[in-house]
């Protein structure tokens, strides 16, 4: 690959439909780099399950004709893939798991539908653990995701695959999914912009076992790119009866004022550490507020930490895909995977009846917490990305974490369904991006946007590329 084709990898979204409606570049020449990318990084990476090489470059050649014939799309022409939890008509959709590896999907999912639509080209599916499970990707058909800053390292999860494509320049759009945090906590470890709505704004059709928690989202280099993406993903759909009636609001507007409003510095959730240099990055990326003109607090106390109403959630949610099953399929469940089921068939009725009902009673503690605020700010995650392959990190500071307990900054915000957004926000002293959190108020997501936007406005990251491509530089 020559350096002006690896230019063209890392192009945003906005960048290629500018030169694409100019034509001064084509569709095609972008999807064959892409493409290359793939076939140079992913063997190392492991970002994708599967490859749809054919199919995009038959959509390139179509969006070529389109853009000479005057058609405009809003994504015509602009690469993106879809994690493999997410149904792609006639691809293979396995969900990270050997249940299901043989598995293709009969019809598309409802953001599938509309990205087609928008006239995006589809690369393929990229890697998830099985079913979403873990904050890292790593599963039993291709192994972990590797983090492109250093691979010996995880890119998180469950959209760890997504994450990990975006940040290498293998597609500048990829869709992910959270339920406590799969959007944002891999976008965190690979130094991208990872974006979870309000929930009910994209529809989440087939629904995740973890219904009342789970959002669909975009993933991308850029802000912008971010809120075009969600413009284009955004609105109901009969599918999913959780998704929110069209606002109107125009996503992309993402000039708003920043001057003051009050922004709060949530710098503990629960008795969770945090590394000390990820204190230290973002600590340093708070300041950027108060340059913008806004009035930045701490909070009085940290958040409190609903660990115990996610567990059990979480938990019984994946036992109740195996209920009539478990013990034909046990051989073929990721043992981390296993291990949470069998917890969650400890659970009774009344157990999950309380978590359902502290659910609600939770949101309504933390909304009172936050009501002074207009926005709230944090790390995504406490610690860098751990070790590939890793379910976990095993410890933070001598404190010991499960599954997902590590993560305390985002499943919150899973549990309220407030929109929050992560941004690269520098680096460890070892070279290891760190992320900042951004959550708003209960469908104020254009204000979380364009608050990413003003940050990456006075400290850009795009400039910064991974050193597994070749030619980046940090």
């Amino acid at each position: 690959m020559n350096a002006a084709q690896l230019e063209l990898c890392f192009l945003s979204a906005t960048e290629l439909l500018e030169q694409y409606r100019r034509r001064a570049l084509s569709p095609v020449e972008v999807v064959d780099a892409v493409l290359e990318q793939i076939e140079r990084l992913d063997p190392v990476v492991r970002a994708f399950l599967t490859v749809t090489a054919e199919q995009a470059r038959r959509q390139a050649i179509e969006a070529e004709y389109a853009y000479a014939h005057g058609e405009r799309r809003v994504l015509l022409g602009v690469p993106v893939s879809i994690k493999d939890v997410t149904p792609v008509a006639g691809v293979r959709w396995t969900s990270g798991s050997l249940l299901w590896k043989d598995r293709v999907a009969e019809e598309d999912a409802p953001i599938v539908e509309r990205l087609r639509a928008a006239g995006a080209i589809l690369l393929g599916k990229t890697n998830t653990p099985e079913l979403g499970w873990k904050g890292d990707s790593g599963n039993r058909l291709i192994g972990p995701t590797r983090n492109p800053w250093q691979l010996e390292r995880t890119a998180g999860g469950s959209s760890g695959g997504a994450a990990a494509a975006v940040a290498a320049g293998m597609g500048p759009l990829a869709q992910g999914t959270d339920g406590a945090g799969s959007i944002r906590i891999p976008a965190s470890f690979c130094g991208i912009v990872g974006f979870k709505p309000s929930f009910g704004l994209v529809p989440y059709y087939p629904p995740s076992a973890v219904e009342l928690l789970a959002h669909v989202g975009p993933m991308t280099r850029t802000v912008a790119d971010a809120a075009l993406m969600l413009a284009v993903m955004a609105g109901p759909d009969p599918r999913d009866r959780h998704s929110l009636p069209a606002s109107g609001v125009d996503f992309t507007a993402l000039d708003g004022q920043l001057q003051g409003k009050r922004v709060g510095w949530l710098r503990r959730v629960g008795d969770v550490p945090v590394d000390r240099e990820v204190e230290r990055v973002v600590q340093e990326a708070v300041a950027a507020f108060t340059e913008l003109g806004c009035v930045v607090e701490e909070l009085e106390e940290p958040l409190e930490d609903p660990y115990p109403i996610l567990d059990i959630l979480w938990s019984a949610a994946m036992a109740a895909v195996h209920r009539e099953d478990l013990e034909q399929v046990r051989e073929f469940l990721d043992p981390g995977r296993l291990a949470v089921v069998e917890r969650g068939q400890t659970w009774r009725g009344v157990d999950v009846a309380w978590a359902l009902a502290e659910r609600n009673r939770y949101a309504e503690r933390v909304r009172r917490q936050l009501a002074g605020f207009d926005l709230v700010v944090s790390p995504t995650t406490p610690i860098p990305a751990f070790a590939a392959g890793a379910d976990h990190p095993g410890a933070i500071e001598g404190y010991p974490t499960t599954y997902l307990s590590w993560t305390p900054f985002t499943y919150p915000f899973n549990i309220t369904g407030q929109p929050a957004i992560s941004v690269p926000c520098g680096f460890t002293r070892d070279g290891l991006p760190v992320g900042l959190q951004i959550v708003g108020r209960w469908r104020e997501d254009l204000r979380v946007l364009q608050a990413a936007a003003a940050f990456e406005r006075v400290r850009p990251w795009t400039q910064w590329r991974p050193p597994v491509t070749s030619g980046g530089t940090r």
